[in-house]
């Protein structure tokens, strides 16, 4: 149920904004001279996007973005995450600039400036160029070294105006949902010898990060994917497969850029190249630290009999050491995941308790849930609802929170679900592109009016 009451007051300065994604949103895939991606050529593969479709025209962003700004003004967003299409500005992954793909995003910046809404581009957001992929992608050192000089093409034309900058977004489903099981991009279902792709996305983030310091940025964030771990029971085998499951998605990404190490060694002797000196520049090379959060996991020992059965999408090979159960007694979204607000609170506790003074400053980079209605969503605006008041308990525990950012501003082509789930603050009519606001759009309007001092 939500709250009749407002949100509690949330500090001065305090970061409110939406976030979305290229592929997800833009469409204009062969427009002006931008190259395939991975997902482009995923999307063309027989069952693997649930309901069949493609990303070609997705909410058409790329010709209707003047009209998402105007949505993002009357909202009264204060910072807008959106992210650029590496094979719109490098075509090949790599080589000459393609200026059209570029002038898009300074429009893009120059408008939400205009606006008051601050710019907070994150530079991968999943979709690699086809080229690189097809010469190993993440699997590749090499992919590390492009992805810096991509950065710094792109800091060169924009970094006068931006100054808030992410790198990557969730290396940790890259790896594991796209190389590790198959179920994303690029389709690769290598298990643990698809570590190397964590590696090298982490490797390509220091490269990026020394890249954009050079053209004077000095705010730098990366968007990692974090939830509590849950064991299924006290027992050994359950705490055992859930304290691996949580290695495997939340320490291996966090702590190499959080303490400058991987969280074990035989783990770390798994991974290629001069790892120690990676991790030289890897540790240390953030401003601030961005949590996406949408549910807990509650993990156990494998279970043969239903091992291979799909939850929320992701199936669990047989022969991996864990298992992934539902949480019981909890409301779920449209897509099905549990509705857990207080996890949310209890991710940025640990956090906090894991990495002390190692943690910089937090932005809630992402939050979200998918409900079917298209305008009368009820079930948004109380998820919202009850996940702020668990961020604002966070802060008076002490967690540094500068920021919170909605996922989604537009309902948009969600990966392999297609377009049967929508995060949207704005319903989106497929067909015509239409946008319309629903109900959880004019909720948020309301409680960001509300926060601003008297006057302001």
């Amino acid at each position: 149920m939500t709250s009749h009451q407002p949100l509690p007051a949330f500090p001065d300065g305090f970061l409110w904004g939406t976030s979305t994604s290229a592929f997800q949103i833009e469409g204009g895939v062969g427009a002006d001279g931008r190259g395939p991606s991975v997902w482009d050529a995923f999307t063309r593969q027989p069952g693997r996007i649930k309901d069949g479709s493609d990303a070609a025209v997705a909410t058409d962003h790329y010709h209707r973005w003047r009209e998402d700004v105007a949505l993002l003004r009357e909202l009264g967003a204060g910072a807008y995450r959106f992210s650029v299409s590496w094979p719109r500005v490098l075509p090949t992954g790599t080589g000459e600039v393609n200026a059209p793909g570029l002038d898009f995003y300074d429009a893009l910046v120059d408008a939400l400036c205009e606006a008051g809404i601050e710019p907070v581009p994150t530079l991968f957001h999943w979709d690699t160029p086809l080229p690189l992929e097809e010469r190993g992608g993440w699997l590749e050192r090499d992919t590390a070294q492009r992805f810096a000089d991509y950065a710094d093409a792109v800091a060169a034309r924009l970094a006068d105006r931006v100054t808030r900058w992410i790198t990557l977004n969730e290396p940790a489903e890259v790896t594991l949902l796209g190389y590790g099981l198959g179920d994303h991009a690029p389709g690769k279902r290598l298990l643990f010898d698809a570590l190397p792709a964590a590696h090298h996305q982490l490797l390509g983030h220091g490269l990026a990060a020394r890249a954009l310091r050079a053209r004077g940025v000095r705010s730098i964030g990366v968007a990692n994917s974090h939830g509590p771990v849950w064991p299924l029971s006290s027992s050994e085998e359950d705490t055992g497969a859930a304290a691996l499951y949580d290695l495997l998605t939340n320490r291996l990404f966090a702590e190499p850029l959080l303490l400058g190490r991987y969280p074990d060694e035989g783990l770390a002797a798994m991974l290629p190249g001069p790892v120690a000196d990676d991790l030289d520049l890897i540790g240390d090379s953030l401003d601030w630290y961005g949590v996406n959060y949408y549910q807990p996991t509650l993990v156990g020992a494998p279970d043969p009999r239903t091992q291979a059965d799909e939850f929320a999408g992701i199936g669990i090979p047989a022969e991996l050491p864990f298992g992934i159960r539902e949480i019981p007694g909890r409301e779920r979204t449209g897509f099905g995941w549990a509705v857990v607000p207080e996890g949310l609170r209890e991710t940025l506790r640990t956090l906090r308790e894991r990495y002390g003074e190692r943690l910089p400053p937090v932005l809630v980079t992402e939050n979200g849930c998918a409900y079917p209605e298209p305008v009368a969503d009820a079930g948004r605006i109380a998820f919202h609802d009850a996940h702020l008041r668990e961020l604002h308990a966070a802060l008076e525990e002490g967690a540094d929170v500068r920021g919170y950012f909605v996922w989604s501003l537009l309902d948009n082509f969600e990966w392999a679900e297609g377009y049967e789930q929508r995060f949207g603050l704005v319903h989106v009519d497929y067909a015509t592109g239409e946008r319309t606001p629903k109900d959880s759009f004019r909720w948020l309007r309301d409680a960001l009016r509300a926060q601003r001092p008297p006057g302001a």
